[in-house]
């Protein structure tokens, strides 16, 4: 089969290698699309972060090279014995963290804080950008009949957004602001709207992405390069908003978010971060604004599979454009570097696009 794999800095290359088998517990899926996610785009650029590079995974034992690709569905073709949850046939979307199960985190349930947290995808164990690929059975999650395969690749961003608004302190009729309108950052707006949000506030350079914001439901989109963002939301909001979301990863955005936010408000940083921030503490102290951290998601797929399902959030309006696995770096990677009108590419690892 082909994969795309990672082996270094700018280096992934699609090679035909061996088929992964079934073994007790597993699911073989046919993968149909896979998303380049913004992990993916650091891998590609400055990696290894969330790859193995120098030692092995703890939990899959392997490191680079490994095959790239974690926001993905297909058609279960195989099962293993003692998989009962999923049939062959079934259309599915997989969950692709990889979780130890015995340390603290892990025994509270809190799986995505795992000390030795993983992604399928990243971490070694195959991936999906591949046209088969094979998963724990709890990791996989079932398509409901009116949902695409093209959806179903887009669960797993969703999935991350949906988190991120979910451990917030939103309520129903709370003002957001958003900082950064990246794929996560235009689905953080959706989820903050689908939870009740009664004014959302993108903040975004790019003029594609601040049409985007508009597009999925900003009510005002701030370009930081054309006004001064802290006082702008400031006076929309009389004084701040209740909840700020960073998803840039970009230190000077991070201390507006904490700006723009009133006091005993929220900032939520969603963003993985490539190097230090600097921040002020006592623009948290002084106004008693409360900083958290997110990462990934937890139990939480089904309920994410049916608010793209029925529409409350359409993450297929994020699709910018679909490639062959073999186009993956000058069509994919090298595109997202390039080419700053595209928000989110899908990659399909089996028959050729027509």
């Amino acid at each position: 089969m082909r994969a795309a794999i990672w082996y270094g800095v700018k280096d992934v290359q699609v090679r035909t290698i061996e088929e992964p088998k079934v073994t007790s517990g597993t699911v073989k899926i046919k993968v149909e699309w896979c998303g380049i996610c913004g992990t993916d785009l650091h891998e590609y650029l400055a990696g290894p972060i969330f790859i193995p590079g120098e030692e092995a995974h703890p939990l899959t034992n392997e490191k680079a090279p490994v095959i790239l690709g974690h926001e993905f569905a297909g058609e279960v073709v195989e099962i293993g014995d003692g998989v009962s949850t999923v049939k062959v046939g079934d259309r599915v979307a997989v969950e692709p963290i990889l979780s130890c199960g015995k340390c603290p985190e892990c025994r509270t349930g809190k799986y995505n804080l795992c000390e030795s947290l993983g992604f399928h995808g990243l971490a070694g164990g195959g991936g999906g950008f591949s046209e088969y690929t094979v998963v724990k059975e709890n990791m996989v999650h079932k398509l409901p009949d009116n949902m695409s395969f093209e959806q179903g690749a887009l669960v797993e961003p969703t999935a991350v957004a949906v988190h991120a608004v979910r451990q917030s302190k939103v309520k129903v009729g709370d003002v957001v602001a958003v900082f950064g309108a990246g794929p996560i950052g235009l689905l953080t707006i959706q989820a903050a709207k689908a939870a009740g949000a009664r004014q959302i506030i993108a903040v975004e350079v790019s003029e594609e992405r601040k049409e985007f914001a508009k597009k999925v439901g900003a009510d005002v989109v701030l370009d930081p390069r054309q006004v001064d963002v802290v006082k702008e939301i400031k006076q929309l909001t009389s004084g701040g908003v209740d909840v700020s979301f960073e998803v840039a990863g970009i230190d000077a955005v991070l201390n507006q978010a904490i700006e723009s936010t009133k006091a005993d408000g929220q900032i939520i940083i969603v963003s993985i971060w490539e190097k230090t921030a600097t921040i002020l503490p006592n623009n948290l102290v002084l106004k008693e604004r409360d900083i958290k951290g997110v990462i990934a998601y937890r139990d939480i797929f089904p309920s994410v599979i049916q608010l793209i399902a029925n529409g409350s959030i359409k993450a297929e309006e994020l699709i910018t454009k679909k490639i062959d696995l073999k186009d993956i770096v000058e069509e994919g990677f090298e595109s997202l570097v390039k080419e700053k009108n595209h928000v989110k590419i899908l990659v399909k690892p089996g028959t050729l696009l027509q």
